[in-house]
């Protein structure tokens, strides 16, 4: 499920980086790639028709969100210089720190260097699709402290004015960004791997392989919680001491084949959301 957002800026919605306070402790992990289980699809019905109106919703706010945006750039080179094919060791960790703090929740202070830009673009990509961005006020905080400055204001604008209350209503949340009483609104983000297409000492072009699960958990929820796949590209620009964000656009998949899962009740994911701390990502 896609979530509108601002200057070339996607939009999902995630859980923040880090866990909530007197929760599970966030844990940093170095992830080099992997498969997470899709769900079953659902048997066709209304639930379904609501689901695939939603996500036409969330792909025309993209589209509007990230009208003169920047985009993929088929003739980089990918993670390796020299345009040949990924090298083996193409998503082994780093070894470095990804990060030497945070700030309001975010990873800040990110390397300033190739895997530096990969850390930077992965925790970005979290933040990004977090629920956070539905509400206004979060929405700012995190743009302001992501984005470069010369791209803070027209981020924003176009970012409030992708989220909508009709938007917002269509994903089953109030005028405020909040779901209705009994439900969770559902939206983390899995980074799988990370591919540099440029790079240079200050600016950088990244590609990041994303897994998540977006929707509403609740009994009365026409908006399921769902698996989802997709590549969000970043551009990203030295700024002020370390990574920021220029650009950012996303696009579906690549998506594996669904597994078998059994599909896990309202009441499971929200306790699951709840109760399950984020991670700090480092190439």
């Amino acid at each position: 499920m896609n979530i509108g957002g601002g200057d070339g800026y996607d939009g999902r919605t995630r859980t923040s980086d880090s866990a909530p306070e007197g929760g599970p402790t966030a844990t940093r992990t170095r992830l080099p790639g992997g498969d997470t289980d899709g769900r079953p699809p659902t048997r066709p019905g209304r639930s379904l028709v609501t689901v695939v109106a939603v996500i036409v919703l969330l792909i025309a706010a993209i589209a509007f969100a990230n009208r003169g945006g920047g985009g993929d750039d088929d003739s980089a080179t990918g993670d390796n210089r020299s345009g040949s094919a990924p090298r083996a060791d193409s998503t082994a960790p780093s070894g470095e720190k990804p990060v030497k703090n945070k700030e309001a929740g975010i990873p800040s202070g990110f390397p300033h260097s190739r895997q530096g830009a990969q850390s930077a673009a992965a925790n970005y990509a979290v933040t990004l699709v977090s629920p956070d961005m539905m509400k206004a006020k979060d929405r700012q905080a995190i743009v302001q402290r992501i984005y470069a400055p010369d791209r803070v204001d027209s981020t924003l604008r176009k970012m409030n004015k992708a989220y909508s209350p009709k938007f917002l209503a269509a994903l089953g949340l109030d005028e405020d960004g909040s779901p209705t009483k009994g439900a969770t609104f559902v939206s983390r983000t899995v980074p799988v791997g990370t591919k540099v297409r440029e790079y240079t000492e200050n600016s950088a072009k990244l590609d990041v392989w994303c897994t998540g699960v977006f929707g509403n958990a609740g009994k009365k929820s026409t908006n399921p919680v769902r698996n989802d796949w997709f590549t969000l590209s970043l551009d990203l620009k030295w700024s002020d001491g370390d990574w920021r964000v220029q650009d950012f656009a996303q696009k579906e998949g690549p998506a594996p084949v669904n597994g078998d899962n059994r599909a896990s009740g309202a009441e499971e994911i929200s306790d699951a959301v709840d109760s399950f701390g984020g991670f700090t990502y480092a190439r």
